[in-house]
Formats: structure tokens, C-alpha cells, sequence
């Protein structure tokens, strides 16, 4: 008996408080529209934000998408990613002219965030032997080189914004090792 009263209070108190209120000058634009980045007259609201990405990358089986075809599957996480696979698909184009540094590029690059959500990415450059005094022993080979954010899916969807890699190969193991700086234009809110 105590618990109905209780209910027929909060229904009574909840009634007279909406008898009251016309609710759609309450709801923002942003529920109106289901977007969480609108604002009140339905335009996109994006921010950038730091973007850090840590992934341990496997070499796979060579891929024939051009002469030389790398492809590196990885597992890492990130910011706005959270615990996530990458997919590298890039072919070697070519060596400098002293053998110190291998040319890549046609990357076909993506991470796979922990909802399933995909962010497209690019990025070319040069893998370079030796590597430099900053590094540790282990490292063979590195490479320092932009990225650029594609879009994406989901969340990711119209994302923009880029960064520098440093990424490189060791004799402790087989990986290859990748850690990105930089930053992500995205909606706000979208999740």
C-alpha cells in the first residue's frame, strides 16, 4: 500500500508538470534532429580533438595488388578508437638511390573502432635504414611520415585531420611497431 501511494504521488507531481510545459520549445535541436553534433537550426557542430594511436602490427602473406605489396594487420587502441584493429595495405615503390630508404605509398589504410565504426586513413612515405641516435638498440629501420584522415563510418563519417607517425621495425620481434600523433575533425557528440 505504502509503494502505491508513492506511484500515484510521482504520477500526480510528474502530470502537473508537463500539463504545464509545452515541450517542444524544451527539446533542443538536437534531439528534434537526432543528430548530437546539431545545433538549434540543424547545422553540424565539429571539433577538433587530439588524436593518439598505439598498434602492434603483423606482417601478413604479400598481397598482389601492385609488384611489391605489403599488408600489416595490427591490434592497438587509441582515442576516439578505443582498443582496435588496423589494416595496412600500401606497395613499395621503389628504393633511394644509396639503399637507405624504401619508398611506399598506394596505402589503403583503415582502423576498425571498439563499436565496429571504420576510420579511413592514408599515409606514404619512406621506411629508412639506419635508425636514428633518438632510438632505442633494437630498432632496424623506422619511418616518420604524415597521415591523413580520410573519413570514415559511423561516428567517423566527414571525419578530417592528419598527424605524424613513428612507427618502426625491431629484433626483439616480428611486429611492426606504430604510434600516430596528431588530430581528428569530427561531428561533436556523435557517438
Amino acid at each position: 500500500m505504502k509503494n502505491l501511494k508513492f506511484f500515484l504521488c510521482l504520477a500526480l507531481c510528474l502530470s502537473l508538470s508537463f500539463a504545464c510545459t509545452d515541450l517542444s520549445e524544451d527539446l533542443s535541436g538536437d534531439l528534434k534532429s537526432g543528430h548530437l553534433g546539431s545545433s538549434k537550426d540543424g547545422d553540424v557542430k565539429m571539433v577538433t580533438v587530439p588524436f593518439k594511436a598505439h598498434f602492434l602490427g603483423t606482417y601478413m602473406p604479400l598481397g598482389d595488388k601492385c609488384a611489391t605489396n605489403v599488408i600489416v594487420d595490427g591490434v592497438g587502441e587509441g582515442t576516439h578508437v578505443g582498443v582496435s584493429t588496423v589494416h595496412f595495405d600500401f606497395c613499395i615503390l621503389g628504393a633511394s638511390a644509396g639503399g637507405d630508404s624504401i619508398f611506399y605509398g598506394n596505402t589503403f589504410a583503415y582502423i576498425v573502432a571498439d563499436n565496429g565504426d571504420s576510420l579511413f586513413i592514408s599515409v606514404e612515405g619512406a621506411v629508412v635504414t639506419p635508425p636514428l641516435e633518438d632510438h632505442p638498440d633494437y630498432v632496424v629501420n623506422y619511418w616518420r611520415d604524415p597521415f591523413v584522415i580520410l573519413g570514415g563510418t559511423g561516428r567517423f563519417e566527414g571525419a578530417t585531420g592528419g598527424g605524424m607517425s613513428d612507427d618502426y621495425n625491431s629484433t626483439e620481434d616480428s611486429y611492426s611497431h606504430h604510434h600516430w600523433e596528431g588530430t581528428i575533425t569530427m561531428v561533436k557528440g556523435k557517438r
